[in-house]
């Protein structure tokens, strides 16, 4: 009996591990997808301009996952190898830390927590399976370990002078890859204002306030609520401003993206989504909220997938552009994939030169494919880094630092 039951505990302990190994890897790649649609054979034109580019991607939650952001892969959307071969030249990689149990865009609860379960099966450290805060740190020490490893394939971007060092590199074959570290919610403050701090400490230069649910910050355009600003959330983009972090507002509910607009010193990001114009869901930017955004000389970053476009055909990806350029005019037109967002898409970082297609069929001149492609994201970035005590005058709310005033074409 004893022998039986020592092989039984030995048949127990090998399933557990082989669970805590393989699990992980599996659940991405059902969760992670290109759906295999065809997809149009770039022309030479196509391609040739798009080796040109400097590409800025708003946002990808690959640290969220199992892995390495330098492994070669065979599941989601992006590793050092497909970023080289999409010619990325700055990827901002997004932290995930709580997602609520049966998660959908109309409205979740705060009370659940799928991301606790998925640190424990990937073998996080402990201090991260009980603290939001701890968990963001963590993702900022897988980022920062990527660049340690890449042997100068990656380059870290916190300052606005790593903008023109990285842009310089760029000019070579071999040139970097830029990364800057942001956040999918300020949930991870838990409630203190010193923890912003500590975020900026280990990297961090964009965040949005919310993700999928209220917080005590702000409401979600998701969550139960879907109100406004708190006082802790007006404080925090406050300091946001004045330290140079870049105030994200995807995945806020109207009335905080209102909120939000109508306080702004600097310019503000949609990091990821669309325009309900072109695709009427709920998480979608109204015409009135892009004019917002871009009266703060801000960037509307369109993603791939469904959810954002209603479809993933990178044809409607150029169509929300057209839509944005019209409205308020192409300085305000960035992308923003959501790759590795447990989302469905029709290619992965080493297809973006679709997007580049897709623009030239829609009628863009190659100036403005430059800017939507990544221009428009450069401009912005290095302006958001600039902590705003740096600046040379005060800034107003709605006014650009230095004077700009709102963009003459947003109404």
């Amino acid at each position: 009996m004893k022998k039986f039951a020592l092989a039984l505990l030995s048949i127990v302990v090998i399933a557990i591990v082989a669970f805590l190994i393989f699990a992980p890897a599996e659940f991405e790649k059902q969760t992670n997808m290109v759906d295999g649609k065809p997809l149009p054979a770039i022309r030479p034109e196509a391609q040739k301009l798009h080796d040109s580019l400097m590409i800025v991607d708003l946002h990808g939650d690959t640290l969220l996952w199992k892995r390495k952001i330098t492994d070669s892969v065979d599941r989601g959307h992006i590793d050092l190898d497909r970023l080289q071969a999409g010619n990325i030249g700055l990827q901002i990689f997004s932290s995930v830390t709580k997602t609520p149990k049966g998660q959908n865009y109309d409205s979740n609860s705060g009370d659940t927590d799928n991301i606790t379960l998925l640190a424990i099966t990937q073998m996080q450290p402990v201090r991260t399976w009980f603290s939001l805060l701890e968990r963001q740190l963590y993702h900022a020490q897988k980022l920062d370990r990527a660049v340690a490893v890449s042997a100068g394939a990656m380059m870290p971007i916190s300052q606005p002078g790593h903008l023109d060092t990285l842009a310089a590199a760029r000019n070579q074959s071999d040139g970097p890859i830029g990364v800057l570290f942001s956040a999918e919610g300020l949930q991870t403050l838990e409630g203190e204002r010193a923890n912003l701090e500590k975020l900026y400490a280990a990297g961090m230069r964009m965040a949005g306030l919310v993700h999928f649910f209220d917080n005590e910050l702000a409401g979600s355009m998701h969550g139960m609520e879907k109100g406004g600003l708190t006082d802790f959330g007006r404080t925090i983009v406050r300091d946001m401003e004045d330290m140079g972090m870049i105030v994200d507002i995807a995945h806020s509910s109207h009335a905080t993206v209102a909120d939000i607009l109508k306080m702004a010193r600097r310019p503000v990001v949609s990091s990821h989504g669309g325009v309900q114009a072109v695709c009427g869901v709920n998480r979608n930017l109204t015409d009135a909220e892009i004019r917002g955004v871009a009266a703060t000389g801000g960037i509307i970053g369109l993603g791939y997938w469904d959810g954002a476009m209603c479809d993933t055909n990178p044809a409607t990806v150029a169509k929300a552009a057209k839509h944005v350029r019209d409205l308020v005019g192409i300085e305000h037109v960035a992308l923003g994939s959501d790759f590795d967002g447990a989302v469905t898409t029709r290619f992965d970082t080493s297809g973006v030169v679709q997007i580049t297609q897709a623009l030239m069929d829609a009628g863009f001149s190659e100036a403005e494919i430059r800017a939507v492609m990544g221009l428009n994201a450069l401009r912005v970035i290095k302006a958001g880094l600039v902590p705003l005590s740096k600046t040379a005058a005060p800034a107003q709310a709605g006014v650009q630092p230095g004077g700009n005033t709102r963009t003459s074409r947003a109404g």
